[in-house]
């Protein structure tokens, strides 16, 4: 029995009862009963399926407890790498005061050099936000397509393009197709079905 469970698939050994049933079936028929050793191989294959089946119940659950054990992890890592960045962005600008304070372009250690280093670009420091012209912001927004093709269409042609090329990215809208669906509409490139999911008891 272990080895049916062992070199056969939930397939294979479903396929094996249908044969096996049909086999007894037969033997009924002909001879009156079916013989021992083929209820023995039914009865094999029977306990083989339910094997089959907890196995396969078991990986499932070993498999969805890994995904959260691991996703768990990489919320604990990301937090730490985080936390180790933060202590680095402290450390160097301590350094860096220190340097500064005492006119210092640099100190020296048997393994290790640290140095004032210029930066190769200029950047900005906002000293209140709340005060910055929206001009100067960059904003990020979330509409519905419908929304974007009407403000579209109340747009002169130029304001319209400038607009457009600030798009950045789009992603379907579900519940909208579903409800144009449930209306009755029909939506181009997107269909709505009741899907199947498995679920381990």
């Amino acid at each position: 029995m272990t080895s049916i469970v062992e070199s056969s698939s939930l397939f294979e050994i479903d396929t094996e009862l249908d044969d096996l049933l049909e086999q007894i079936e037969e033997q009924v028929e002909t001879e009156g009963e079916p013989s021992e050793e083929l209820l023995s191989r039914f009865r094999q294959f029977c306990h083989a399926h339910g094997e089959k089946v907890d196995r396969i119940g078991r990986f499932v659950r070993m498999m969805e407890a890994r995904e959260q054990y691991c996703r768990t992890e990489a919320a604990r890592l990301g937090e730490r790498a985080r936390a180790s960045a933060n202590k680095v962005d402290r450390t160097k600008s301590m350094v860096l005061f220190y340097l500064m304070s005492r006119e210092l372009k640099k100190i020296e250690g048997p393994e290790f050099t640290l140095r004032i280093q210029k930066n190769s670009q200029d950047s900005v420091r906002v000293l209140d936000e709340p005060a910055l012209p929206m001009a100067y912001r960059k904003v990020e927004v979330r509409i519905e397509g419908a929304l974007w093709e009407t403000i579209l269409s109340y747009l002169p042609e130029e304001l319209e393009r400038a607009l457009i090329a600030c798009f950045h990215e789009s992603k379907p809208d579900t519940e909208a197709i579903k409800a144009a669906v449930s209306r009755h509409e029909e939506v181009a490139g997107a269909e709505v079905h009741r899907g199947f999911h498995l679920r381990v008891a």
